[in-house]
This record gives structure tokens, C-alpha cells and sequence, in this order.
């Protein structure tokens, strides 16, 4: 089972959001464990305060360095080995889905969720945190990525998804955005399902998908249609859409 850890201020965002859907599903069958845990419980203030004004001046406010280290040592203490500690900045590395598989092969994470200004540097150098960002925007805390990660990685290991290959199909899998899928009705308001679907022909369905996959990412992302032609000169249906 993996246990992923996230250091919050808010834990009932955390629990409320894993408490649906395939990730819910997910723990219940304890292929993961999801544990929120507040940084408020570790600050050695006697009003619960665990954020300061920052040094030097400066809009807003800043998470203080004890209540997030003593918060992180204490669960670091009850994990076997080494636990990679994320922290959710836009500053961070992008999150993407090479990222993903790398993470789902760890057997415990730790998240760090920021609020106000950010946090004390310091808290960052003594945990030996990595920085990851889901996007070129800022948020008001670290919960939402967190969960999108969390959630990234959980599908990917064995038995979360209920067909193995669900994931190994999706976009950015193969380098390239998924192909259009449909479903009952054949018709509707005008629109129907490409016949080649119907065919019951699965080695020209897989050449359809593959063509309409190259298509939808030369129109919709054509970085990521480049560098696919650079490492897949050998697909004969890259010159095909492209004459």
C-alpha cells in the first residue's frame, strides 16, 4: 500500500476530496493510504498562530519554519526509509505525466501545502523538499495540487484503475492526445459515429485511433506532435497526415 501524508491547514478539504469517486474506491481497497495532517497541531504558539510577518517588509504573511518542520519530523518518524517531501509552489518543477509514473513508483510521499506568502525558506533547505507546480498561475494554498497529484499518481498503480490498460491509453501516455471515443446512440442531433468504429475491423479501428491521436496533437499541441516525430520517425502514419 502507498501512504501519501499532506501537511495542511485545511485537512477536511484534503479528506472531503479523496472521500469520492475511483480514489475513494482506491483506499477502501487499501491500495493507498491518504493522510491529512495540520500544521496548526505542532505550532508552539498559544494561540495557534503559525504564520509572522516576513523579514524585510513585504505584503501578506508567511507560514513560520517550526510548526512545518516539527510536522514533517513527526511523520517522517513513523515512516520506514525515506519519504520524498513535495511542496506545491509555482515556482516548482512542472508536474507532467513522465512525473507521475516516477512518483507512483515511491512507497510514501509527504506534501507540503503553502497559504498566505508562501513559507520560510529555511522549512524548505532542512526538509530537503522538492518543488512542484501544476501550472503557470497562482492559488490561494497547496490543497488543490496536492489532490491533482495525488490523484495522478494513485491511477497509475496496479488494481486502482479496474482495466490496467485504461491508463496506458490516455493522453500523454504515448506522447500524444487521446483520440475521440463515442458511444450509444450511433446518432444524434445529425452526428454520427465514425463508421470505421462499427467495422468490428480492430486492427483498422487501432490505425484510426493512432491517426486521429497524431491529428488532434499536430492541431492542439504541436510541441508535443514535434518532438513525437523526432523519437517515432518509424510511424508511417505521421507522413501520412502530414502529406
Amino acid at each position: 500500500m502507498k501512504n501519501y501524508y499532506v501537511m495542511t491547514l485545511f485537512p477536511d478539504m484534503i479528506m472531503q476530496a479523496v472521500s469520492y469517486s475511483i480514489i475513494s474506491h482506491a483506499i477502501e481497497d487499501e491500495h493507498i493510504h491518504v493522510e491529512a495532517v495540520n500544521i496548526r497541531d505542532y505550532t508552539h504558539e498559544r494561540h495557534g498562530h503559525v504564520d509572522d510577518e516576513p523579514y524585510g517588509g513585504g505584503a501578506g504573511m508567511l507560514m513560520q519554519v517550526q510548526p512545518i518542520y516539527d510536522c514533517c519530523r513527526s511523520i517522517q518518524e513513523k515512516i520506514p526509509g525515506r519519504a520524498r517531501v513535495l511542496y506545491m509552489s509555482p515556482r516548482g518543477r512542472r508536474f507532467d505525466q513522465q512525473i507521475a509514473m516516477e512518483l507512483s513508483g515511491e512507497d510514501a510521499l509527504i506534501f507540503l501545502c503553502g497559504h498566505y506568502e508562501g513559507v520560510d525558506e529555511r522549512a524548505l533547505q532542512l526538509l530537503s523538499v522538492e518543488e512542484l507546480s501544476i501550472g503557470d498561475y497562482v492559488l490561494t494554498g497547496g490543497e488543490l495540487p496536492a489532490l491533482v497529484i495525488i490523484d495522478a499518481v494513485a491511477r497509475l498503480l496496479p488494481g486502482v484503475l479496474k482495466k490496467p490498460v485504461s491508463h496506458e491509453i490516455e493522453s500523454f501516455s504515448d506522447g500524444l492526445l487521446e483520440y475521440p471515443q463515442y458511444t450509444r446512440p450511433r446518432e444524434f442531433m445529425g452526428m454520427e459515429v465514425p463508421p470505421i468504429l462499427l467495422s468490428g475491423d480492430h486492427q483498422k479501428v487501432d490505425e484510426w485511433r493512432q491517426k486521429e491521436s497524431l491529428i488532434r496533437t499536430r492541431e492542439q499541441r504541436p510541441d508535443l506532435f514535434n518532438e513525437y516525430v523526432r523519437t517515432h520517425p518509424e510511424d508511417r502514419l505521421i507522413w501520412d497526415i502530414i502529406e
